[in-house]
């Protein structure tokens, strides 16, 4: 199969290294900024209420909004592709995420609605970051890079939000509105690295003969497997992000202690998030990481459950380095298990997609939680039960067929047991 990337007029050698190495760049700033949005405002999310006037009782709804927005725009990012090439639909999410940023925190009443659209487009740029990476036959460094990107972000949302305020002159809404600047940036570098409308490649290589009726995505099991995946632990993940600095708030940490623990928790997962899709490429190492990335963050949560405050600095990095490892395998499996860059795209919408609708339970389900029963250890105790689920999604994320949804990407192309990405 010929070789399929973001621009089919690349140039040869030194030209061709250095446009995909700009690329690989701008997806890299575009990863960072898909995650300050989110958790800028997890740091602060007890001043919400008295600076932009929110209810307290909204709280919850805010910290999944942006989840539920990912669930609901995940066909978004494919659709604007085929129309605009994935750099300008990627471009085009970012220029809206910026002014989502904004909006919402310039004008108290569009804070909901505001996080609401940040989410889509966050959403809309993200699920095009594999697409580029199968089209470009990035190696397990690429999705690496771009996971760490993500919790590279996330945790300077979470770091830098307070610090940003008190440089403002305590004026929060500036502190959250400042993160649209390297949302301009990334919009500029992924516009300038090109990107045409990625079809599946009909010339050489291709295998006449090849039957057309392809499965599903809907009725593949792989496809469903790779989403449970993707969503169990985007649930966990934004369930602890929305609430783990108010967790320990109520352990008798600070406020500021309790936004530093929740960068950390980011901080701590970087060289996870980058090393876990490098470690996917051999299969011997996925079949046990799959699941044991589930079990190992089981043990995690009811680590930081148990733990003092002296040594929650110790749990909370334990519970980044596996959470964050989780997110990059989840990444890395719709790369390493689709059969070429349409089924990397489309398998990314619907794990995505489907994985973000069911993420969304994840902070308002833990904030119902903590109210309804006073306490964080049912909570803490839920959440370690989905790790154990997400476990045995893992198991069978990586066995069975690739997933594929194109003519052109059947297994007859492709050998019938592929090493993963290398």
């Amino acid at each position: 199969m010929e070789e399929l990337r973001l621009d089919d007029a690349r140039p040869s050698g030194r030209g061709s290294r250095l446009t995909t190495g700009l690329v690989l760049l701008a997806l890299v700033v575009v990863s960072v900024n898909l995650r300050p949005a989110i958790t800028t405002v997890a740091g602060v999310m007890n001043q919400v209420p008295g600076v932009f006037g929110l209810d307290p009782s909204l709280l919850p709804l805010l910290g999944t909004l942006p989840v539920l927005a990912f669930g609901i725009s995940g066909p978004i990012g494919p659709w604007l592709a085929r129309r605009l090439g994935t750099g300008p639909a990627v471009a085009v999410a970012l220029l809206v995420l910026a002014a989502a940023l904004i909006v919402r925190a310039t004008v108290s009443a569009l804070l909901l609605p505001g996080t609401f659209l940040a989410g889509s487009a966050i959403m809309t740029a993200s699920v095009l970051v594999p697409q580029i990476v199968k089209a470009n036959r990035g190696t397990g460094w690429w999705t690496g890079l771009c996971t760490m990107g993500f919790g590279l972000g996330a945790a300077l949302g979470a770091g830098l939000v307070q610090p940003l305020e008190q440089a403002f002159g305590g004026n929060l809404p500036s502190a959250l509105a400042v993160w649209a600047v390297p949302a301009l940036i990334g919009a500029f570098l992924i516009h300038r690295s090109g990107g045409r409308p990625t079809a599946a490649p009909t010339t050489a290589g291709t295998i006449t003969g090849a039957p057309d009726v392809v499965t599903p995505l809907r009725k593949q099991r792989t496809a469903w497997a790779v989403t449970a995946f993707f969503g169990l632990q985007a649930m966990l993940y934004f369930a602890i992000t929305s609430w783990l600095a108010v967790y320990l708030v109520s352990r008798g940490l600070s406020p500021a202690d309790s936004a530093a623990l929740l960068a950390w928790f980011s901080i701590a997962g970087l060289p996870a998030s980058l090393l876990a899709p490098v470690l996917a490429g051999r299969p011997a190492i996925l079949r046990i990481m799959a699941p044991g990335l589930g079990l190992s963050v089981a043990l995690a949560l009811l680590g930081v459950l148990a733990a003092p405050a002296e040594l929650q600095f110790l749990m909370v990095g334990v519970l980044g380095i596996v959470q964050s490892a989780g997110f990059g395998l989840a990444m890395a499996l719709v790369v390493i298990r689709s059969a070429g860059p349409q089924s990397a795209g489309r398998l990314s919408a619907m794990s995505q997609g489907f994985g973000f609708a069911l993420a969304s339970l994840g902070p308002l389900g833990a904030g119902l939680l903590h109210t309804i029963t006073g306490g964080w250890e049912v909570t803490f105790w839920v959440l370690a039960a989905e790790a154990v689920v997400l476990a045995g999604a893992g198991f069978l994320a990586v066995r069975g067929p690739l997933v594929s949804v194109e003519s052109a990407e059947t297994p007859q192309q492709v050998p019938a047991n592929p090493s993963p990405v290398r």
